[in-house]
């Protein structure tokens, strides 16, 4: 059994999260603002279906990407050089979100529920989430979002309507970060695609102790430009085969 959330703003400790599925740790509660952000600055994030309550979860290990460690392919990097999308940061949050929660044809029901958009709105209306967005031709055509609590960011989901669209948006969200002096990307859970931009697993306890550090810095996550640039001469990456 796993604890059941109610009214009070606090969550069980981590080592109470199952091993199978990994990382479940409470139900119940709310997406209220405060509640969210408490949740993300001890590691822990909402994610469930509609048809399920609230579910509360931090998977041990952990994925991560450390900004210094990003590796970007020679494809892609060709592709970075092409210029191809104009990148744009937190002009159009909510519609990154309804497209992240269209349905894909390798899974099932969205994850992404309309109380679930709403809440990170919020979040985004309070300068917490963020969304970096790839345009051609005045076309949102791929992005990401996540929240940004001190020198943490925390990525949720991407989308990509043209080749290597959110590909682009995520390697520019990288080098933001490391300009501002962020620790850790917590990509939650391994996928091979985030595995091929130099995330790597992690226990949760080491985890958890970088992001105890990070998230009491002020003043880094304000600074969210309008559009992202890189340069053309250098992407500050390791180039992979």
């Amino acid at each position: 059994m796993i604890p059941w959330l109610g009214a009070a703003r606090t969550f069980p400790p981590l080592e109470g999260a199952l091993k199978d599925p990994n990382g479940l740790l409470a139900a119940g509660g709310d997406l209220s603002p405060d509640r969210v952000v408490a949740g993300y600055r001890r590691g822990i994030f909402p994610w469930y279906n509609d048809d399920q309550p609230i579910l509360w979860w931090s998977p041990d290990p952990r994925m991560v990407l450390y900004p210094h460690a990003l590796k970007v392919s020679r494809s892609l990097g060709r592709t970075l050089r092409k210029n191809l999308f104009e990148i744009r940061c937190d002009t159009a949050f909510r519609e990154v979100m309804q497209a992240c929660a269209a349905p894909r044809r390798d899974q099932g029901s969205t994850w992404i529920t309309q109380e679930m958009i709403e809440a990170y709105c919020e979040l985004h209306r309070r300068g917490i989430a963020h969304s970096v967005e790839s345009w051609s031709e005045g076309q949102l055509v791929g992005g990401l979002y996540g929240i940004a609590i001190g020198r943490a960011f925390f990525g949720e989901s991407m989308f990509a309507r043209r080749s290597d669209a959110s590909k682009v948006a995520f390697v520019h969200l990288v080098h933001h970060l490391q300009a501002q002096g962020f620790g850790i990307i917590d990509c939650q859970m391994h996928t091979e695609l985030l595995a091929s931009f130099g995330a790597r697993e992690i226990p949760r306890s080491v985890f958890v102790g970088s992001v105890n550090e990070l998230v009491n810095y002020s003043g880094s996550s304000d600074s969210w430009p309008h559009s992202m640039s890189l340069s053309n001469h250098h992407t500050g990456a390791v180039l992979s085969s």
